[in-house]
């Protein structure tokens, strides 16, 4: 690439776009984020985001880093275990999650608020906001030109969707690839990790990831997010030097309202949820998940009555039905608005920064004379299809609506079977073994791209 920088225009500020600009940055290109919240502190509750590593080692090549430190410094103590267990709290399996041998390795926890503000760190010149998308132009000659709600307009030789499940770009770009309800309703919220609300949680759930089981495909996920600052955002004693450095002079703490904290996620099949679930305020829906679970343990029931309201909310998931790859253009797009995925593995953020990751580098091909733009981009979106939608075609098979554990009378049955896998293979070391190795390598784990 000779004269003027590539210009990259990225729609959407979320992980994988900002990550994205991040590397294109660094790379030489002039990038170009347009964000639609109004500030940078809107749109987003501090809830986990597991970042496994796949995550980590595109955040390692695309942050500078100084700033990848501070990711670190900032993320919350990671987890030692997931256990999955009965509705009683009753343990059926505790896998253990491998330690990290090296940065990259291992399972991360962050909040979601904490990892926008680094992501936003040195980044003031680069991003828009309250810059709307509505539609693009293609020009004659390959350039694209964007148009947002204020009626400004941005040209540039790249147009990267990264603008979510409801991206408009990908509505307007590849009208055919449709976005699906999965069949699942979730339900959100969070707590204080008080010392009264930790000990609600049995020890090894307390300091890992907990996954419940319940009847009638009744299901909650637990986290548990203990960060290395205080409720007034001093960071804590005990905290190393290095990081309560990194962490005392880091700006983006001041737009993060993120404290230690207790998530409970519940979900099940769409037709256990009254019609108009969707609409409930967070005390309903609190008192909705009550309700559907009458015969769970008391401390379970605690946590989701403790709940703040303020923060619960229902989530109706989607997946991305697969479609086959497209002509290549100057449009590309990378994340959710694409791949949108169940949570059935958690992979969704990992591989949006996967997405980023690797369209940095194709496009450093072209910077560097290996590739056309064209090839370029093609390249990265043989890949990125490839992988992105085996990750939504096993996460839907993990989560969705339409398994057997949500159906009536087959359900029992499922869960029974479930239930007996679990119990053995708690007690054959290789069978366990076998179950910790598939959760390391499901999130990136060993995978050498």
């Amino acid at each position: 690439m000779t004269g003027t920088p590539l210009r990259v225009l990225v729609i959407g500020a979320g992980t994988g776009g900002m990550a994205l600009a991040h590397g294109l940055r660094r790379a030489g290109f002039d990038v170009a984020v347009f964000e639609r919240d109004r500030t940078r502190s809107a749109g987003l509750h501090g809830y986990r985001v597991g970042i496994g590593p796949d995550g980590s080692a595109a955040l390692k090549r695309l942050l500078p880093p100084e700033l990848y430190e501070t990711f670190k410094a900032t993320c919350a103590r990671p987890p030692r275990h997931f256990v999955m267990l009965t509705e009683r709290l009753r343990s059926s399996i505790d896998l253990p999650v491998r330690p990290a041998v090296d940065e990259e390795s291992g399972e991360r926890s962050v909040s979601r608020m904490t990892l926008r503000q680094v992501l936003f760190t040195g980044m003031d010149d680069i991003v828009s906001f309250d810059r709307t998308f509505t539609h693009y132009e293609r020009l004659p000659d390959g350039r694209v030109t964007a148009y947002f709600e204020d009626g400004s307009e941005e040209t540039g030789d790249l147009l990267v969707a990264a603008d979510g499940v409801g991206s408009r770009v990908r509505r307007q770009y590849l009208p055919h690839a449709r976005v699906e309800e999965a069949g699942i309703i979730s339900i959100a919220a969070k707590l204080p990790a008080t010392p009264e609300a930790l000990a609600l949680l049995p020890e090894h759930v307390r300091n890992g990831i907990g996954l419940v089981f319940g009847p009638k495909g009744h299901t909650c996920i637990l986290h548990t997010m203990e960060f290395p600052w205080d409720g007034a955002g001093r960071v804590k004693e005990g905290i190393g030097g290095n990081d309560a450095d990194l962490v005392g002079q880091w700006p983006g703490l001041l737009f993060d309202n993120t404290r230690d904290y207790v998530n409970w996620g519940f979900w099940a099949a769409t037709d256990k949820f009254p019609s108009d679930v969707m609409k409930l305020d967070g005390r309903q829906l609190i008192d909705l998940v009550l309700e559907l679970t009458p015969g769970w343990h008391p401390a379970l029931r605690e946590l989701f009555r403790l709940g703040d309201p303020s923060t619960c909310f229902p989530i109706n998931i989607r997946t991305s039905v697969p479609v086959a790859q497209w002509p290549t253009t100057t449009i590309t797009l990378l994340g959710d608005a694409i791949h949108t995925m169940t949570p059935g593995q958690g992979v969704g953020a990992n591989t949006a920064l996967r997405d980023a990751a690797l369209l940095t580098r194709r496009l450093t091909d072209f910077r560097d004379g290996r590739l056309g733009l064209h090839d370029a981009v093609r390249a990265y979106e043989t890949e990125m299809i490839r992988y992105g939608f085996e990750a939504v075609l096993a996460s839907r098979k993990q989560t969705g609506g339409d398994q057997p554990i949500h159906r009536p009378y087959v359900g029992r049955l499922a869960l029974a079977g479930l239930r007996a896998s679990l119990f053995v293979a708690s007690r054959v070391p290789s069978m366990k073994q076998k179950m910790a190795d598939a959760l390391h390598t499901q999130r990136g784990g060993d995978r050498d791209d």
